[in-house]
């Protein structure tokens, strides 16, 4: 037997295992071991990770690529010889009729740093199309957005994991690690035993909430005016620290003008946190020598998310806590590689290296390492639910190459956005399973797997790691990378799409080169000798010796033009849809601890079905009684775009005006038949987080399960 150390398929942290064959015969030619010495998890594992192994079963995936012959037909086995020539004609076929901007590319927060960099340059060097963006423009663009505007540059956290056990005060505002990254909970227990203090800002009192200090329960949408109140307090009671506002910031006095109109008695009534607990988590955070305030999903997705987060990061620079060690904001990331993933030209307006593409210097450095005129390369495209919407359409994408993504799920507003994948002329998807998007594909690629395969992902902290290959492919399954050279050469571009992953590392590393994410300092050697490396890491200066990469941002100076970080002067501001006397609730949306995303990998594993069958409403107490229901009974969920039927689950911890619904599961129970894709209009994120609905008794399991998930 021989092990492999690697890293976990699944979320932001990466966390190190090792994989170790199993005799021949068995289902899975490999178990997942611990492996102690990484330092992200120091060996722990959730249910997800330990079951990682179970994705390799033949049962559970793709294993030979498939074709449709006609619209609506079914889809059969075929060569790959057929499937890359019929995938290749499709994609040529639109660009020809419609333009080239016709042909369209969706990637994935999964995709390795590889995959990812080699299809930014697919779609700007093969096809020449501007319409190239992600789903992890769902998950962390208005954190990254307001990350750049205030410090100048985006990396999820500026600091290591391990110094958030080090602080004195966190605030974590919309996120639940007990259930989404569950090893990282041991540095909110630390945190605690160490003398620090937690307070939670979340609409449920979650398994991470239990932990905390101080839990505040703000309704969905209102975490922008909690923020300013609590910067309004901090005004008022003089705890500013001055010194550092003078010396590293601009912008203040236009922010506080504006936190001052966001008095105690005003926030209460937006948010329903008592006035007490306003000023005692004032209180908490601006007395502590050191504090971190850390958000996820829950101000990002939202119509106004950028301005969310900048409100909080107010609330540091205000305080002094950024900008040293121990302290500053950062965004917990949610997929594997979603930092990696918007660093290297999957997003619409981005080259390599964290450019833009609509710098002229960045486009020739991005043309010279590629090898074609720089004024060949695409303008910036539209952004990810822009561009699902748009498919199909008069003077939309007519053609669509899917990489590692499943939007009939994971989309706002899925029923239309189904429907639009319908409407296209052709789509080819390559992915792991038969997803319920890859159910509508005109070619279906099977693609390997982490453990089959080489590649490096940049986890939440910015470090740069690397997954090694254990096991071979089965039979009849290839790479993502070998998948865009073999289109590649039948598009007329027969250099430049290897399908190494090390050379294509090595062309990363030149195109990044002097970029805000410069990763020209970092190889697969180093990353394997160091456990990884943060980034930025240039490459050696003229001494010889290498760069030691960057753990901790910000210690002399913020990377804006004049080193200072930047206040910005936001104001409340009610969500896009509030509920009304035909949709009088809020419904939130999240995940549950044993199932990932849009669940096409999960939902084959067994044990993690079994720990999490299906799909839920969670509604409180009064609620359940006002509506008649008891636990496990029927409700169908209405909103102005669509319906879903999901079994109640009844309890206190959620506010009485809210519902909850996890959103791994399509058919019936698809929440995001219900979420509204109003946009951010900085990040372009969907407003998946909160939006109006009403909730009834569902007429009979029958009916309901007939008409949940339809379009209205």
């Amino acid at each position: 037997m021989t092990t492999t150390d690697t890293h976990c398929p699944y979320c932001s942290l990466q966390c190190g295992m090792r994989l170790r064959t199993v005799p021949p015969g068995a289902a899975v030619p490999v178990e997942v071991v611990e492996r102690p010495g990484f330092p992200v998890n120091l060996g722990a594992l959730c249910g997800k990770g330990r079951s990682a192994a179970a994705l390799l079963d033949r049962v559970a995936r793709l294993t030979a690529p498939l074709v449709r012959d006609r619209r609506g037909g079914e889809l059969r086995e075929t060569s790959w010889d057929e499937a890359l020539d019929r995938s290749a004609a499709g994609l040529s076929r639109a660009a020809e009729l419609y333009g080239r901007d016709a042909v369209g590319v969706f990637g994935g927060g999964g995709l390795t740093n590889e995959k990812a960099y080699s299809l930014g340059k697919f779609a700007r060097v093969a096809l020449r199309t501007a319409n190239i963006d992600y789903n992890g423009r769902f998950c962390m663009s208005s954190a990254a957005a307001a990350h750049r505007q205030a410090f100048g540059i985006d990396r999820g956290l500026p600091f290591p994991m391990a110094d958030i056990a080090r602080t004195g005060c966190v605030i974590l505002v919309g996120a639940n690690p007990a259930e989404t990254m569950p090893p990282a909970l041991r540095y909110f227990r630390e945190l605690r035993e160490n003398g620090g203090r937690l307070i939670v800002v979340d609409p449920r009192r979650t398994r991470t909430a239990e932990l905390a200090d101080l839990h505040l329960q703000p309704p969905p949408g209102t975490d922008l005016a909690l923020a300013l109140g609590l910067l309004h307090l901090v005004v008022a009671d003089g705890r500013l620290d001055k010194d550092f506002i003078e010396e590293r910031t601009t912008g203040f006095e236009a922010a506080r003008a504006c936190a001052m109109a966001h008095w105690p008695e005003r926030v209460e009534r937006l948010t329903g946190v008592p006035v007490a607990q306003l000023r005692e988590a004032a209180g908490m955070f601006a007395d502590a020598e050191t504090g971190m305030v850390l958000t996820a999903r829950g101000p990002e997705q939202q119509s106004k998310g950028t301005d969310t987060v900048s409100a909080w990061i107010n609330l540091c620079l205000a305080t002094g806590k950024a900008g040293r060690r121990y302290s500053g904001y950062g965004c917990l990331t949610g997929q594997g590689n979603g930092q990696g993933g918007r660093e290297h030209g999957q997003k619409a307006d981005q080259l390599p290296g964290y450019r833009s593409i609509e710098d002229p210097a960045a486009r020739a450095h991005v043309a010279a390492v590629w090898g074609v005129d720089p004024r060949e390369l695409p303008r910036s495209g539209r952004s990810a639910y822009e561009l699902l919407d748009c498919l199909g359409q008069e003077g939309g994408v007519r053609a669509l190459l899917l990489m590692g993504s499943n939007p009939v799920v994971s989309a706002p507003r899925a029923g239309h956005i189904a429907e639009r994948l319908r409407n296209l002329d052709f789509l080819v998807v390559s992915d792991l399973v038969l997803s319920e998007t890859a159910e509508l594909a005109d070619v279906v690629l099977p693609s390997a797997q982490w453990a089959e395969e080489t590649g490096t992902t940049t986890n939440l902290e910015g470090r740069v790691i690397l997954r090694q290959r254990a096991v071979p492919a089965p039979p009849g399954v290839r790479g993502d990378l070998a998948v865009l050279s073999g289109l590649a050469r039948r598009l007329g571009v027969e250099q430049g799409f290897s399908e190494d992953p090390e050379q294509v590392f090595e062309e990363l590393r030149r195109a990044s080169a002097g970029g805000q994410a410069d990763y020209s300092g970092i190889s697969y050697a180093r990353i394997r000798r160091e456990d990884g490396v943060f980034w930025p890491c240039p490459a050696g200066g003229s001494d010889g010796a290498p760069h030691p990469g960057t753990p901790r941002l910000f210690l002399d100076r913020f990377a804006t033009p004049d080193g200072r970080a930047r206040f910005a002067a936001v104001s409340h501001r009610p969500a896009a849809e509030q509920p009304d006397a035909d949709y009088p609730l809020f419904l939130t949306t999240g995940r549950v601890v044993s199932q990932y995303q849009s669940g096409a990998q999960t939902r084959r594993v067994p044990e993690l079905n079994r720990a999490a069958p299906g799909p839920f409403v969670e509604l409180h107490p009064r609620l359940a009684h006002r509506l008649g229901v008891a636990e496990g009974e029927l409700l169908a969920v209405t909103s102005r775009r669509g319906r879903a039927v999901a079994p109640a689950r009844v309890t206190e911890s959620i506010r009485p005006d809210t519902v909850f619904m996890p959103f791994h599961w399509g058919g019936a129970g698809r929440a995001n038949s219900l979420t509204n894709p109003a946009l951010d209009p900085t990040s372009r994120m969907p407003e998946f987080k909160v939006c109006a609905v009403r909730v009834e008794r569902a007429g009979s399991e029958r009916a309901g399960a007939e008409r949940a998930g339809s379009e209205i």
